[in-house]
């Protein structure tokens, strides 16, 4: 076990050693993530809205208004507004200048200018402004009438939120009989995302670090590893050992990174990493196996990126699998992607137990069992051809 452990580190450490994994293997995931997310996910709030304008009573009235309504209010100048709903980054640009704080004060009626922005979200978000502040008028009407019958400004004020304090709000339930729609109702912005590019990583990742398994090869390494006094199972064990961590290591990285970053929602995160763990099973075993029949580092990254981004894409490590036809759904199956992907659904989305991801963790680790088999058996022959 301790030999194995030792190559194990070996592996580990020529893998740290080549910068280039730095990158595609902390970095790039995020990246991706956090453009699936903006591009595709469901947004968690009601949209965004950017105010621009000096700070004021009504600036400040607006803004409460739509936080109430669960839409994400952020400020800046007027250009500065502008830009970001050119650039799609907020939903609608709402103007609160001086002459409309000051028209509020004096109780007259304000008009407000509203920048609406090109997203999916933004005729929703144009509409919350357009609530928030048809709320306020309301509000200073309701006032001015009080006022008129003989009450002072506070006594209108207070006596509007106690009237309001014991109207109850009103509930809206949506049933929606859409199955897609229901499949990902729940999910957050970066929840798919995260879970599917975990997916399509750890695999190419492990592919594309097979070139180490060749370069061990060329330099010997392997010769002199079972040379001395090491068994092969140890030898080979230890090469395997190494893939699943740095495997697993990258998916969990993922897992903390995104839960950190965007907020995912992972469920049971026990569960979440068994599947992790079983799944960088499979990924190792990929490794061994393209590490022993190729013998050109630079064709075993080709190839790895190629056959990771191939098998993702089939798996459902790019769309999602439930957009999937149903002759392809029963295809992405032949991949170990798709049942990660179930599995990672179950729990996510459902509250999976031990007991609903059992068939996808028994796949997998049959497919595990397979590829790791076979790696080994080609490693061993592989030995024996010069490079």
């Amino acid at each position: 076990m301790r030999s194995a452990l030792a190559i194990a580190g070996v592996e580990l450490r020529r893998f740290v050693k080549d910068k280039g994994n730095i990158f595609f293997t902390f970095i790039f995931p995020l990246i991706l993530v956090f453009v699936l997310g903006s591009q595709f996910g469901g947004s968690g709030n009601s949209g965004s809205v950017t105010i621009s304008g000096p700070d004021s009573d009504l600036r400040t009235a607006v803004a409460e208004q739509l936080e109430q309504g669960d839409v994400s209010v952020s400020y800046a100048d007027h250009d500065a507004m502008l830009e970001q709903v050119a650039r799609g980054r907020t939903d609608a640009g709402l103007v609160v200048d001086e002459e409309a704080a000051a028209a509020n004060a004096a109780g007259d009626p304000v008009e407000l200018e509203i920048i609406a922005g090109n997203a999916s979200t933004s005729t929703a978000a144009q509409q919350r402004v357009q609530v928030a502040v048809g709320n306020l008028d309301l509000r200073q009407i309701q006032v001015s009438a009080l006022e008129g019958a003989g009450a002072t400004a506070d006594e209108a004020n207070q006596a509007l939120d106690a009237a309001a304090g014991q109207v109850a709000t009103p509930k809206l339930q949506v049933t929606s009989v859409d199955e897609l729609a229901q499949e990902f109702q729940g999910l957050g912005q970066f929840d798919l995302g995260a879970s599917s590019q975990l997916l399509l990583f750890t695999f190419l990742t492990s592919l594309a670090g097979s070139s180490t398994l060749i370069n061990a090869r060329r330099q010997g390494v392997m010769g002199r590893t079972l040379a001395s006094p090491v068994s092969t199972l140890s030898a080979i064990a230890g090469q395997s050992l190494g893939r699943w961590v740095i495997a697993f290591f990258q998916g969990g990285y993922i897992m903390l990174a995104t839960w950190l970053m965007f907020g995912v929602d992972w469920g049971n995160i026990g569960l979440s990493l068994l599947v992790l763990a079983v799944f960088a099973l499979v990924a190792a075993g990929a490794a061994m196996v393209l590490g022993s029949i190729l013998d050109n580092e630079g064709a075993a990254v080709g190839a790895g990126v190629g056959l990771g981004l191939v098998l993702a894409a089939i798996g459902g490590g790019m769309m999602p699998l439930e957009i999937f036809p149903e002759t392809m759904r029963t295809i992405a199956h032949i991949t170990p992607h798709a049942w990660g992907y179930d599995a990672f659904a179950a729990i996510q989305r459902n509250n999976g137990s031990l007991v609903d991801i059992l068939p996808q963790l028994g796949v997998l680790l049959a497919m595990a069992a397979g590829v790791l088999l076979l790696g080994t058996w080609l490693l061993r022959r592989s030995m024996a051809r010069s490079l």
